[in-house]
């Protein structure tokens, strides 16, 4: 073989070890997840954290809750009757996500895979009478459950797999840069793959930040929302922008503002 040949051959060679190098620092990137939901002091509330390349890219504290109907025979073994299957996200739960310039997704699947959430995430820049201003929001939510799982599920007609999923959502509305903290219940309404039906999600003590993470493990100062006057659950009204305080007994200070998670 001439020295052109090998020259060819061993840029081939070059190139086909950079795809594998690059995919293997996606697959690595997409490892960097940590469950830390018993750092949590509220059993009900779970603490995920997303890393690439050794730094915090995602972090999420939040309670969820989905409502699910399915259907079961009768008595009569003739009509179909709707019965309600309440399923709480739970500790100890697989996550997996993913962490881009303006979009990132949060994966947690739970009882052996029988659940699975998976959350979107987009950054977006809007022209507004101040100028170009950056949001973030949450776009999509999917919800994946197996009727066939039997701690929720009692004798589901047509047990299977569905999936619920969010149409047109814009939720969590944040200015870039802050994390989003609300305490109040918030419902999300997804349609279920199984005909006619509506899955409710249920979110509670929400601490998210998907993007702009400065801090290693440390939410960025965040932008608090509150229910209004006429609003019986949900956040709806912007509170003052101050610097979110978690704290765990004995560890630090009061004067502490940051989130400290032992890995």
């Amino acid at each position: 073989m001439d020295l052109r040949g090998r020259a060819v051959l061993s840029v081939k060679r070059l190139q086909v070890l950079l795809m594998l190098f690059h995919t293997m620092v996606r697959i690595m990137a997409e490892q960097e997840v940590e469950n830390l939901s018993g750092l949590s002091t509220n059993p009900e509330k779970d603490i995920f954290v997303v890393r690439e390349n050794g730094t915090t890219c995602l972090m999420a504290e939040f309670a969820a809750k989905f409502i699910v109907p399915y259907d079961v025979w009768a008595s009569n073994y003739v009509d179909l009757i709707t019965e309600q299957a309440d399923i709480s996200l739970t500790r100890g739960a697989e996550v997996k996500g993913r962490c881009g310039l303006n979009e990132s997704e949060l994966q947690v699947f739970w009882v052996d895979r029988a659940y699975a959430l998976k959350m979107l995430f987009v950054k977006e820049s809007h022209n507004t009478s101040k100028g170009l201003e950056a949001t973030w929001r949450l776009s999509k939510v999917q919800f994946v459950y197996d009727s066939s799982e039997k701690t929720h599920f009692k004798d589901a007609v047509a047990a299977r797999k569905y999936t619920a999923n969010s149409h047109h959502l814009s939720a969590l509305v944040t200015p870039a840069g802050k994390s989003y903290e609300c305490q109040a219940q918030q419902t999300i309404s997804l349609a279920s793959s199984d005909p006619q039906k509506t899955v409710t999600m249920i979110l509670s003590a929400v601490h998210i930040q998907p993007f702009d993470i400065i801090s290693d493990f440390v939410f960025s100062e965040g932008a608090v929302w509150y229910p209004g006057k006429n609003q019986t659950s949900g956040c709806g009204i912007l509170g003052p922008e101050l610097p979110l305080v978690h704290l765990f007994p004995g560890e630090m200070g009061k004067s502490d503002h940051r989130l400290i998670l032992k890995v």
